[in-house]
């Protein structure tokens, strides 16, 4: 009798592998099958290492070539066993990627008060300055404060139909893209929502804006390690996270916990590096002396103790803070020393994003893409 190798297949289609909840042809099992007059030659890969799963299989395999196909038929089966490849872990947390934006930044701080949102906002003004487009997302759901250091605190976002659905237009300032949940209280409001009622907000800023096309998203976060920041982390694939801090012992111990979170197994969001806000003070009368009001190198000590990059330090200027007031981050004043501390600090930022999308291979949990516009960063 000649022996047919389709009827074969369809023999072992009623065959479910083991631990693989398919049939072993739709499993990918059954690797090769060869047919010489009545011998029939099966080789087969499993991934459940038990001999009693291999014996199994081997019996159920016997047993139906001869019931289904020839009674008669010499089976041959050649059965190996593969690990199975690692699956990710039930715990670890997901982000859906945003068409048309290439990274997104987590700007942190595991204290209040350090200066967080001023370094986001030069970072993001400092960013458009090379040419690059970019967006900010004030996540600082129960302290915004984009709106007002942007100057666009009486801005409201449009509505715009893109592809046949309403979506909102984020607010333009200096270049950057903005949305906060500024834009939709009053002043004097205060946000006292719990964590799924400001998760849903979130979430609204994110994926029913049209962000259009950016190279870099940068995320204000809330300060300390909580609901919101879990919140993000589970909506977007973070590229990686500053940190920033003040040199003083209480604020780099809550960087530490910063550090922590972003690297504890359950996020794994790469950290691109701590900057020291408020690092000295040099009076006008004396540039060349340095005062450290807050303590000296802190943050840069716990970047070398921590192993993750020292992005730089902003010295305690007066103007920063002025510019912030009024609407204009100090960033965009020329020739000035703090002009020049948020150009080293923005340069060594996506020097840290290149780096990491070159080092680190891609994962479910975080999507890494080639940086648009790194030529542009070359030429700089």
């Amino acid at each position: 009798m000649k022996i047919d190798k389709k009827e074969v297949l369809k023999a072992l289609e009623q065959i479910t592998v083991p631990g693989e909840g398919q049939n072993m042809v739709e499993s990918g099992a059954v690797k090769n099958i060869q047919i010489f007059g009545d011998e029939v030659e099966v080789d087969i890969t499993i991934t459940n290492p038990s001999l009693q799963a291999r014996k199994k299989t081997e019996v159920e395999i016997l047993k139906i070539i001869h019931r289904e196909v020839y009674e008669k038929a010499k089976i041959k089966i050649n059965l190996k066993v593969e690990a199975a490849a690692a699956k990710p872990k039930a715990n670890e947390i997901k982000g859906k990627p945003i068409p048309g934006i290439q990274n997104i930044i987590a700007v942190a701080s595991g204290k209040g008060g350090v200066g967080k949102s001023t370094v986001t906002a030069n970072l993001a003004v400092t960013l458009a300055k090379m040419g690059f487009k970019v967006g900010l997302l004030d996540a600082d759901i129960y302290g915004p404060s984009m709106p007002i250091m942007f100057d666009v605190a009486e801005e409201k976002p449009l509505a715009v139909t893109i592809d046949g659905k309403s979506k909102m237009k984020p607010v333009e300032s200096y270049g950057v893209k903005i949305l906060s949940i500024g834009f939709f209280t009053q002043p004097n409001q205060a946000v006292i929502w719990r964590g799924p009622m400001a998760s849903k907000a979130l979430n609204q800023m994110i994926f029913d804006a049209h962000w259009g096309e950016l190279d870099f998203m940068l995320l204000d976060l809330p300060p300390g390690t909580g609901d919101i920041h879990l919140s993000i982390m589970q909506a977007m694939p973070v590229t990686g996270a500053v940190i920033v801090s003040t040199p003083q012992e209480v604020a780099l111990a809550d960087a530490k916990k910063g550090v922590a979170m972003f690297q504890q197994d359950s996020i794994n969001v790469p950290v691109l590096g701590i900057v020291e806000n408020m690092a000295y003070f040099s009076p006008a009368e004396l540039p060349d002396n340095k005062y450290y009001i807050f303590g000296k190198e802190g943050a840069r000590n716990l970047s070398e103790d921590l192993k993750v990059p020292f992005l730089g330090e902003i010295p305690l200027i007066q103007s920063i803070r002025e510019a912030g007031d009024v609407g204009r981050p100090a960033a965009l004043q020329t020739a000035t020393q703090a002009e020049a501390a948020f150009e080293d600090l923005t340069k060594k930022v996506v020097q840290e994003v290149v780096r990491r999308n070159k080092s680190l291979p891609p994962t479910e949990a975080i999507k890494i893409t080639t940086m648009a516009g790194c030529s542009a960063v070359e030429k700089k």
